[in-house]
């Protein structure tokens, strides 16, 4: 498992103004977006091309273009929704897959409610979308899920991480042979007793859409 905390000085800028508990949801999604697709660009760097011959108004030149099967985005419900336009934004291509998976706050287990994906994975790169890497949990569900589905690649898209959360992904991926990689935005100091990533950002999905 490979993990990356992109150190952009416009990630640092924008997730320090998300974590502003001053920050009103209209501005909170629009900060979301940009800041994913600042992760999308170091998350897609190493996608599989190949190069073909393209004539531009001049002359013929040889260009680069996404291998097929294409990408499939997976965004985690509800918060996860709140990342999907700055990912495919920069993928228009990519299809689009749903996971629905709620945590119960009593046992932090996870437990999946619904499923949207394209009928066959087998062989795709997947991008699952989830703001908030805390206990790691629900990241574990999606990955194991997706596996079972024949992906070859998972990389996954967080706001925030915790090392908790990326050890527990660690020890339950250390020998599968499942290709992953994590890419972050911040790795925060800790969980508190209610599960929840300290300093954070508070519950990314109220933050988004609004207290349910």
């Amino acid at each position: 498992m490979k993990v990356e905390i992109v150190q952009h000085p416009l990630v640092l800028h924008k997730l320090t103004l998300l974590r502003d508990r001053r920050t009103e949801s209209a501005i909170f999604r629009d900060l979301v977006e940009e800041l994913v697709t600042l992760l999308a660009f170091e998350a897609t760097k190493d996608l599989s091309t190949e190069r073909v011959e393209v004539t531009t108004p001049l002359s013929n030149t040889l260009g680069t273009k996404l291998l097929s099967p294409k990408p499939v985005i997976v965004p985690i419900l509800r918060a996860g929704l709140g990342m999907l336009e700055g990912m495919s934004r920069l993928i228009p291509s990519a299809e689009i897959g749903f996971l629905g998976m709620v945590r119960d706050e009593a046992t932090l287990k996870n437990r999946t409610y619904t499923n949207r994906l394209p009928s066959s994975l087998t062989g795709r790169h997947c991008f699952i979308l989830d703001p908030m890497l805390a206990t790691g949990g629900t990241l574990i569900s999606a990955i194991n899920y997706l596996s079972a589905l024949n992906v070859s690649r998972i990389t996954v898209i967080c706001l925030l991480a915790t090392p908790e959360g990326l050890l527990a992904l660690d020890k339950t991926f250390s020998d599968k042979l499942i290709d992953i990689s994590i890419i972050i935005g911040a790795l925060d100091e800790k969980l508190n007793e209610n599960g929840f990533i300290v300093p954070g950002l508070g519950d990314a999905g109220d933050r988004l859409y609004g207290a349910v």
